[in-house]
């Protein structure tokens, strides 16, 4: 299905601003430094304020600008980047352009590039798989980018609430993980849900439903995060 990639992400990249003083003072060079080496070998004219300025945390280089960064302190863009959430900040820490990605995971600049700016997910499973691979994504992030995390937490959530045996395909046919695995974080998640709804009825009082609808729908509120902890696959 057709899906958002990237509402909401932001038009710069996550710049790590202490990752920069800190490779700039290792080559003993001054802002000023850094300043004309970007304007000198790719034509973007800057002062020594704003090298300072992003060090300082107090503004963000745009791609190209970062990309020029790196150029002027001998890394790689990636050594700039904080940790990646986006699709653009993935691709931008492999120190990929646009066009390469595009090209290598077999799809239309164009459509790429609108993926990246708020477009929808509609790549067929080679392609899906060409991006994981190509951007060395973690399992969390691939289901995101590609739309499968609200189907999740929908499986998710009948497993918990009602017979998770009865949710183990299904998930698997989302989540490429192993079968045994699955089941066994399933059973985990329908346990500790039933417990968290009995725990709160067995409170006493005449508000005791209402605390476990409310203990439930905090559980299932998390139920995604939850999964990926437990499976062994890091939320990104």
């Amino acid at each position: 299905m057709p899906v958002n990639t990237q509402a909401g992400e932001p038009r710069r990249p996550p710049f790590d601003a202490e990752a920069a003083r800190r490779l700039r003072e290792a080559l003993g060079m001054t802002p000023a430094h850094v300043a004309y080496g970007i304007g000198a070998a790719f034509g973007i004219r800057i002062p020594p304020a704003t090298v300072v300025s992003w060090e300082d945390g107090l503004g963000t280089p745009t791609e190209a600008e970062l990309t020029a960064l790196a150029g002027a302190l001998w890394c790689a863009p990636g050594e700039l980047l904080g940790a990646p959430d986006t699709l653009r900040a993935y691709r931008m820490t492999r120190g990929l352009a646009p066009a390469d990605l595009a090209l290598r995971i077999g799809m239309d600049q164009a459509a790429y590039e609108r993926l990246e700016a708020g477009g929808r997910w509609s790549g067929n499973d080679r392609q899906t798989a060409a991006l994981a691979e190509v951007l060395d994504l973690p399992l969390p992030a691939l289901i995101r980018f590609t739309g499968r995390d609200g189907k999740l937490t929908e499986l998710l959530t009948s497993a918990a609430t009602t017979r998770w045996q009865a949710y183990v395909r299904p998930v698997g046919k989302v989540v490429p993980l192993p079968k045994h695995r699955l089941q066994d974080v399933l059973q985990e998640l329908h346990a500790d849900y039933q417990a968290t709804m009995t725990a709160t009825l067995n409170w006493g009082g005449s508000g005791s439903a209402d605390e476990s609808g409310r203990a439930g729908r905090a559980f299932l509120d998390g139920i995604l995060a939850e999964f990926w902890a437990r499976a062994g696959t890091e939320q990104p």
